[in-house]
Order: structure tokens, then C-alpha cells, then sequence
């Protein structure tokens, strides 16, 4: 039997998302988030729009996306109720927020250069995606009580760093999804990857097939200087 709830939140289960970006005086910050869902080369990330991220996002036009596995949850879990936003704004302190200005030293992730920006990649992730900024757009801009609130950003990935353990066998640039375990959010909980529960007849389409030109445009970026010794 079905019934009808009002829930305060729908994360029903997406990937965790490390953001790794640049603060203004050239230290790094990483800031998890789960509101993500990937198109080709873009991807679509949801964040609030007064949250420090956003607005080095917005400055910056880049960080890198890393994607932990489900055996980094603990890591993760202390960057949870952390912010890089300092006086920390009341909403955050309503739920229990506080200023980290280290936010690599706190969970004990390791930040590595990057090719095509400035931001640190997380070593420690599996997969590593470094992106640019192409827009910014506004959720709930009917609703003049949510309007401003929340922000929507596309960005374009440049790189793809996986670790080689996770390719497919006999094939150079196929992750192979049974060899790692995403770290899921749902319900503010973190759950991992079961075992994969039947095949899928979309799994017969090659995935050359799905390659668009922001592929062939990835390679002509310029490699950036690095910035971690």
C-alpha cells in the first residue's frame, strides 16, 4: 500500500562528490556534495547559491570533481558540518556548522596536481575530473521565497583521471563498474554499490557510440602550471 508523505528532502541515492577548488589567497578547499548528474562530458551540479564553492566556482570557472569509493566514507564523514565560509552564515550555524579552513588536513585526503587547472585532484579518489565552468543558472526562480537560493552549474569536463585498477579488461577508456564501489548519499546516509542485478540491454550499445566533440575539444586544452610541489 502506497501513501502520500511530505519529505524535507528527495536524495533518494546519488554519488558523493568531492569538490576540490582554489580560495582567493591560494590554499585549496574540498567541499562534498551530492546533488550531481553527469551528460556525456558535462555534468549538472546543484549548489546553495551563497555557499563559498559557488561562489569560487562562479570567480574561478573551475575545480575538479573526484569521486570517492565506498571505503573513503569515514574520510569523507569529517568534512561533514564544515565550511570554508568565515563568519559561518546562520543557516549553517542552525545546523551545526563550523569554519575549517584546512579541509584536506581535517579528513586526511592528499591534494595532487591537476593538468588543465588550478585545483588540486584528491589522490586518494578513484576517478578525478577536471572541469570548467560553462554556466550558471538559478533553481526556483518562479518562487520569490526560494529565488536565489540555489544554484545550478554546468560544467564541462577537460581530464578523466581513474585508477587503472577500475578499467575494463581490453579496453583503454571503459570503466569497468564492477570493479569499484561508488559511495552513495541517500537520505543524508552513506551506502555503497551492491553487486550489479541483472544485465542491461543498454550495456550492448558501445560506448563510442555516446562520444561527443567535447572529447576531441578536451585534448586541445593547454596544460596549467602546477601549483603543489
Amino acid at each position: 500500500m502506497h501513501v502520500t508523505i511530505e519529505p524535507g528532502v528527495l536524495y533518494f541515492g546519488t554519488p558523493v562528490v568531492l569538490i576540490s577548488t582554489v580560495n582567493e589567497d591560494g590554499s585549496f578547499n574540498l567541499a562534498p556534495m551530492s546533488s550531481a548528474f553527469w551528460l556525456r562530458w558535462r555534468c549538472m551540479l546543484g549548489l546553495g547559491s551563497p555557499s563559498k564553492t559557488t561562489r569560487k566556482l562562479a570567480r574561478t570557472r573551475e575545480c575538479v570533481l573526484n569521486l570517492p569509493s565506498d571505503p573513503l566514507a569515514d574520510m569523507v564523514d569529517r568534512l561533514a558540518l564544515t565550511t570554508g565560509s568565515d563568519p559561518v552564515p546562520d543557516h549553517k550555524l542552525r545546523r551545526g556548522y563550523r569554519f575549517e579552513p584546512g579541509k584536506f588536513a581535517i579528513s586526511g585526503f592528499t591534494p595532487i596536481p591537476s593538468e588543465t587547472v588550478a585545483a588540486p585532484r584528491v589522490q586518494e579518489c578513484p576517478v578525478q575530473m577536471e572541469v570548467i565552468v560553462e554556466a550558471i543558472h538559478g533553481l526556483a526562480e518562479d518562487d520569490p521565497a526560494q529565488r536565489g537560493g540555489i544554484s545550478v552549474i554546468e560544467v564541462r569536463v577537460q581530464r578523466v583521471h581513474v585508477e587503472e585498477s577500475i578499467l575494463m579488461e581490453g579496453h583503454a577508456n571503459r570503466v569497468d563498474p564492477g570493479k569499484w564501489r561508488l559511495l552513495i548519499l541517500s537520505f543524508q546516509e552513506f551506502y555503497g554499490l551492491g553487486p550489479k542485478v541483472h544485465p542491461s540491454r543498454l550495456g550492448t550499445i558501445p560506448e563510442t557510440l555516446y562520444r561527443g566533440p567535447d572529447i576531441e575539444r578536451a585534448r586541445e586544452t593547454v596544460r596549467a602550471p602546477a601549483l603543489i610541489p
